[in-house]
């Protein structure tokens, strides 16, 4: 037997209420987290229809060839932003009738494989080489409700499936350990000119991708320690009666500190690099995540954690980036600017009914609550309501300005407000010239450094 999953009773409830309603299939996505012994399956979304093809579902001929590989995907990429640091996409599943119940082995094998390189390519991460790489494709017939649950090796593309166990569980997300960080980012990316054919969008992603590194080495503090990875996150926490350990609702603190003195074998060297602009992300992020309650390890939740930062990073640049697209804003107006300010989307979290684990989306300033209510329910066919909004960020401490006297201002912007969370902003800074001084200058401090070092 390969892997076993422990599922929320309330995701077999949802999927069980799920009509065909005369079309042929219904598929859509299983969302949860990996342990080394177990997955975890909190919650199920299926696909939202293709508005323009809906009358093909109905077609005599609709099989296995009318899975919309592409649009399970873009929705796969939709939810994947959509989720906090510990949960993942861990696979899809598929509703069919009986006589179609054999039509659809090899689209879902298929469709896993390309809901991961997908959602893989927009990540500042990969897998370590640890980790658990196994995703799941469940298959549910609608007339004897049997269950066919297989697992592929994401990692083979040559993987063959392998049975799974599917097990329910009551009040499987009602305990899980959540964690908060707040962390202050201050990142520069130079536009070099050696680069000019890349897309502003590309360049930032390399960009972040040199910071995620930074991230991915630095050192996580856990309520103000910094505990072993191997050692079990609840040590030292008060035990019941009957053994078990007492878990609290509040969630653990977490600090990052990644502004850390090399050692000899890591020393970096400064390079001179010509740019005809930059790119500056300045704020405070809000990063959360969580871990399932049994015997976690500090390693589990460090991961969490650091890739809810990276994630949430990069998402937000990319909404920015697709918001410019669709409000036909030129990229190479921008990158002609002297000067352009955008302020990155903030992030709402929001709680999955009945469950103490809390989902998220991101909001323009403008944007009507609405359209994060409408949002939810499309991309996780969850209703809800605009009081239980939780805003991660203030819209309104972020300094934002477009005049290009003010960059005093807006470097002083973190002594003025010490206290005051900011909302994440972009500052795009295509000053002509600007990095070819500063590039002379880097040059001539460090042959004067070189000088007077030899001279002594």
């Amino acid at each position: 037997m390969g892997r076993t999953y422990i599922v929320e009773e309330a995701v077999g409830q949802y999927l069980s209420n799920i009509s065909l309603q005369g079309k042929d299939f219904v598929s859509g996505l299983l969302i949860g987290q990996c342990s080394s012994q177990k997955d975890y399956v909190i919650l199920a979304t299926r696909t939202p229809p293709k508005e323009e093809q809906d009358d093909s579902f109905r077609h005599p001929k609709a099989k296995s060839d009318n899975l919309d590989e592409e649009w399970a995907t873009e929705h796969a990429n939709q939810v994947s932003r959509m989720l906090p640091g510990g949960l993942l996409v861990l696979g899809v599943f598929i509703i069919t009738t009986l006589d179609l119940a054999n039509d659809f082995q090899n689209a879902l094998r298929r469709l896993v494989f390309a809901v991961e390189k997908s959602i893989n390519k927009k990540r500042l991460w990969s897998l370590t080489e640890g980790e658990v790489s196994e995703r799941v494709t469940l298959h549910i017939c609608s007339s004897t409700k049997k269950i066919f649950c297989r697992t592929y090796d994401i990692r083979d593309p040559k993987s063959s499936a392998r049975p799974a166990e599917w097990k329910y569980q009551n009040g499987l997300s009602t305990s899980w350990l959540s964690l908060e960080c707040t962390i202050h980012i201050n990142i520069h990316i130079p536009l070099s000119t050696t680069s000019v054919n890349y897309t502003l969008e590309k360049n930032t992603k390399n960009g972040l991708t040199c910071w995620a590194k930074q991230i991915e080495n630095g050192v996580f503090l856990i309520n103000g320690q910094v505990k072993e990875e191997d050692c079990d996150l609840l040590e030292g926490q008060k035990k019941s009666s009957r053994g078990s350990v007492q878990v609290t609702h509040q969630p653990l603190d977490v600090r990052v500190l990644t502004q850390l003195l090399l050692s000899s074998e890591h020393r970096s060297t400064a390079t001179v690099q010509i740019c005809s602009g930059s790119v500056n992300l300045k704020g405070a992020v809000k990063c959360r995540a969580y871990i399932h309650s049994s015997k976690p390890k500090v390693k589990d939740a460090v991961q969490a954690i650091k890739r809810d930062i990276l994630n949430t990073v990069a998402d937000r640049c990319e909404i920015l980036f697709e918001d410019l697209l669709l409000n036909e804003i030129p990229e190479k107006k921008v990158m002609n600017s002297e000067k352009e300010f955008h302020i990155l989307p903030h992030r709402i979290f929001v709680h999955i009914p009945g469950s103490t684990i809390m989902l998220c989306d991101y909001k323009f300033g403008d944007e009507p609550p609405e359209e994060i209510t409408d949002h939810f329910r499309e991309m996780l066919d969850q209703i809800i309501q605009i009081k239980d909004l939780e805003i991660a960020e203030e819209t309104n401490s972020a300094y934002v300005s477009s005049s290009v006297d003010d960059e005093a201002s807006l470097d002083n912007t973190d002594d003025e407000q010490p206290k005051q969370p900011m909302k994440t902003t972009i500052v795009l800074k295509i000053q002509q010239n600007i990095g070819v001084i500063t590039a002379f200058a880097v040059a001539a401090l460090a042959a004067g450094i070189s000088f007077h070092y030899f001279s002594d």
